[in-house]
C-alpha cells in the first residue's frame, strides 16, 4: 500500500508540474503582442521626408454628386431602305469610316428607272393634249369674235383646255415621284462618321424601312446620367464633372449640356446629359463614373486616404514634437481640389489645427508615441 501511495503522489506531482509549465507558456505568449504594440526600443526612430506628410490648411474644395453612365454619340443614324428591292453594292463594314453624302449601297434601280421613263412618257402625252386643247381654244375664241359660233362652244373649249392642263400637271408630279424613288434607291451617308453595325448583305431583297447600317459620329460624345429627384435640384447647365472612363488612364472632363424636364415614369429619376470635351480614344458604350461639381467651399481638409478607420472613431496620424499622435477627427464634405479637379479626393475635417503635419496613407499604421525624424525640412502650412 505504501508503494502505491508513493506512485500516486509522484503521478499527481508530474501532472501539476505540466499544468503549471503550460500556463506559464500560454501567459508568456499572450503577453508578447501587447509588449510588441505598446513598447518600442529607445533607438527605434522612423525617418520621414516632407513628401510623406500633408500640411493641414484651408483647401478650396469642389463638392459634387457621384454620377455614372455610358458614353453615347450625340449623332447616330439608322440607314434604312427607303424603297423595296434587292440590295446591291454594299461595301462598308463595322469600323469603316464614311463621309457625308457618300454612297453606301444601292437598291436595284431597274424597276425605278423604268417607272421614271413611264412617267415621263405620260407627261409628254399630257403635254400634247394641252397643245391640242390650246389650239382648239384659240380657234374657237377667234370664231366667237367673228360671230360664227356661240359663246357656249368657247366655254366648252376652255373647260377642255383646263382639264388637259391639270392632267399635265398631275403627270409632271408623277414623274417627280418616280425620280424621287429612283434617287432613294441610292443609300447616302447622312453625316461623316463610322459604321457601328451592319444588318444586311448584298443580294437580300429588302422591304421599305428595313435596317441596313448604323452610323455613329464619335466627334461628339455625351454621358446620360441618372440622378434622384433630390439630387437633380442641385444640377445646373454648365456645371462640370471629371469622369473616369474604362480603359483610359486620365480623367475626362465633361459639362452639363441638357437636363431632361421630365422625371422618368416609375423611378422618378431625372436624366442629365453631359458633353465630353475631349473625345480622342473614346468609344460609344464605354462606362464612365465620376463626380459632378455642384458647390464650392473652402475648409480645412486632408486627403481622404490619410483618414484611418481601424478604430471606433476615424483618426489621422499627426507628427507632433517628433512623435506620432493619433488625432480623432470629425469628417465633413468630400470633394476635389478646385485648382486641380483631377487630383485625389479631399475631405473636410474638424479636430485638427491649421499647420498640422498628417502622415500620408502610404506610411501605414504606426504606434502612437513612435519617435520620428524628419530628413528634409517641412514646408510651412501656407506654402
Amino acid at each position: 500500500m505504501m508503494k502505491k501511495a508513493v506512485r500516486f503522489l509522484l503521478v499527481v506531482g508530474v501532472l501539476v508540474a505540466v499544468v503549471v509549465v503550460g500556463m506559464r507558456v500560454l501567459a508568456s505568449r499572450k503577453a508578447q503582442p501587447a509588449v510588441a504594440l505598446n513598447a518600442a526600443p529607445a533607438n527605434d526612430v522612423l525617418e520621414f521626408a516632407a513628401s510623406d506628410m500633408v500640411a493641414v490648411k484651408p483647401q478650396a474644395l469642389q463638392l459634387g454628386l457621384p454620377i455614372s453612365g455610358s458614353l453615347r454619340a450625340v449623332r447616330t443614324a439608322q440607314v434604312k431602305a427607303r424603297v423595296a428591292g434587292e440590295l446591291m453594292d454594299l461595301q462598308v463594314r463595322e469600323g469603316d469610316a464614311v463621309k457625308a453624302g457618300q454612297v453606301l449601297a444601292r437598291i436595284d434601280p431597274t424597276e425605278y428607272q423604268r417607272r421614271v421613263r413611264q412617267a415621263q412618257e405620260q407627261a409628254e402625252a399630257a403635254k400634247a393634249q394641252v397643245d391640242i386643247a390650246q389650239r382648239q381654244f384659240d380657234n374657237n375664241r377667234a370664231l366667237v369674235e367673228q360671230g360664227f359660233i356661240s359663246k357656249t362652244a368657247l366655254d366648252t373649249s376652255v373647260a377642255t383646255l383646263q382639264s388637259a392642263q391639270a392632267t399635265y400637271r398631275a403627270a409632271l408630279a408623277g414623274a417627280d415621284v418616280s425620280r424621287k424613288a429612283l434617287e432613294d434607291s441610292q443609300l447616302l451617308a447622312p453625316f461623316s462618321g463610322w459604321v457601328a453595325s451592319r444588318a444586311a448583305q448584298n443580294g437580300e431583297r429588302l422591304a421599305i424601312d428595313a435596317r441596313i447600317l448604323e452610323l455613329v459620329d464619335l466627334s461628339q460624345l455625351e454621358v446620360e446620367a441618372t440622378l434622384s429627384a433630390a439630387d437633380s435640384v442641385k444640377v445646373r447647365i454648365g456645371q462640370t464633372a471629371h469622369l473616369s472612363v474604362e480603359g483610359q488612364g486620365q480623367m475626362v472632363a465633361a459639362r452639363v449640356q441638357r437636363i431632361n424636364p421630365s422625371a422618368q415614369t416609375g423611378s422618378r429619376s431625372v436624366l442629365v446629359y453631359l458633353q465630353i470635351s475631349e473625345v480622342t480614344g473614346l468609344r460609344q458604350g464605354l462606362f464612365a463614373e465620376g463626380v459632378l461639381g455642384t458647390e464650392q467651399r473652402t475648409a480645412l481638409a486632408v486627403p481622404v486616404k490619410t483618414v484611418r478607420t481601424d478604430q471606433p472613431a476615424p483618426y489621422v496620424q499627426v507628427i507632433e514634437d517628433l512623435k506620432v499622435r493619433h488625432v480623432p477627427v470629425q469628417l465633413g464634405a468630400r470633394g476635389t481640389a478646385r485648382e486641380d479637379p483631377q487630383s485625389e479626393n479631399w475631405v473636410e475635417v474638424q479636430g485638427l489645427r491649421e499647420g498640422s503635419q498628417v502622415l500620408g496613407a502610404h506610411v501605414g499604421r504606426l504606434r502612437e508615441g513612435t519617435p520620428v525624424k524628419i530628413t528634409t525640412p517641412v514646408k510651412a502650412a501656407g506654402g
